[in-house]
């Protein structure tokens, strides 16, 4: 039996949680998208991003609705 204790050298996970980007709400608005519409834009983006990963399009299609649904009670 061999039983191997390996060093671990170093370990770190990466976050996206945070701010979102001002550029892109800047830019959004720059364009005349008023800042609730061009903020909610940015966040469906972000959400957008991480849910194309699950390459199914029916769930893809029924999350990004909730999201949608989520999104537009913000401001309400």
């Amino acid at each position: 039996m061999e039983i191997e204790t390996g060093e671990i050298v170093g370990a770190g996970h990466a976050s996206t949680t945070g701010r979102f980007d001002d550029e892109q709400l800047f830019y959004l608005q720059s364009r005349g998208i008023p800042a609730d519409i061009a903020r909610r834009l940015v966040i469906r983006g972000f959400f957008a991003e991480i849910v194309t990963k699950l390459k199914n399009e029916a769930i893809e299609e029924r999350i990004m609705d909730r999201i949608d649904a989520e999104l537009a009670k913000v401001g309400e």
